[in-house]
């Protein structure tokens, strides 16, 4: 009877208190749907965030813009050859200036002005290139004009920086011109290599400069 009686007073939960476990219950599907919405925006943030942060890539200058650097001088390059190398040298300005950058090379068999100076053709050139290539043959060291057309180029930018192209060609490394050692060459063993070298070379020389040019105009 004591427990029977106990069982029959046995107080009933309050209403606050069943609304509160109701409420639990019903809640936790939502709160882990919360929390999974949380977790989702807390990523989204995360990736809102990163790329936020990403950097952007760098821009190539245009090199062929109508207000480009480039522009202020004649040629972009001038090739310096002995009179043996011709053949090779026609190759190398058709396959430069048939890039679609159509690079402007000063070619001395056919740029050169009919009753000047060879002298005075010469410093021109080299003054009105941004970059000079300098094929070194065994026919280019034997030659004297080249190798005042190499002390002229050295003479205007000696630092070198990418302007002077040394390309060596059927020449040991032990016959490199002893004015040239603290610039890099090019080792012609294959003629399409090279031609891309030189491109390659002449084109970072060109962005440089566009790059260079805007910065100091900001």
């Amino acid at each position: 009877a004591g427990w029977f009686r106990r069982l029959l007073h046995k107080p009933k939960p309050s209403s606050a208190e069943s609304l509160r476990s109701s409420h639990s219950a019903s809640s936790s599907p939502s709160s882990s749907s919360s929390s999974s919405s949380a977790k989702s925006s807390s990523s989204s943030g995360a990736s809102l965030a990163t790329s936020s942060i990403s950097l952007s890539p760098v821009s190539t200058p245009d090199i062929s813009a109508s207000d480009s650097p480039r522009w202020a001088k004649s040629y972009d390059v001038c090739i310096c050859h002995s009179e043996g190398d011709v053949e090779l040298v026609l190759e190398l300005v058709s396959y430069l200036e048939g890039q679609p950058e159509s690079f402007r090379c000063f070619l001395q068999l056919r740029d050169a002005v009919a009753g000047g100076a060879v002298v005075t053709e010469l410093c021109d050139a080299v003054q009105n290139s941004h970059c000079w290539v300098m094929l070194i043959t065994p026919g280019f060291l034997r030659d004297p004009w080249c190798r005042y057309q190499m002390h002229q180029a050295l003479a205007e930018a000696p630092m070198a920086n990418g302007r002077t192209i040394p390309v060596l060609k059927d020449v040991d490394r032990k016959d490199y011109p002893r004015e040239l050692r603290n610039i890099y060459y090019i080792y012609m063993a294959l003629k399409e290599r090279s031609f891309r070298q030189i491109r390659d070379t002449v084109m970072r020389y060109l962005q440089e400069l566009c790059r260079s040019s805007t910065e100091k105009m900001e």
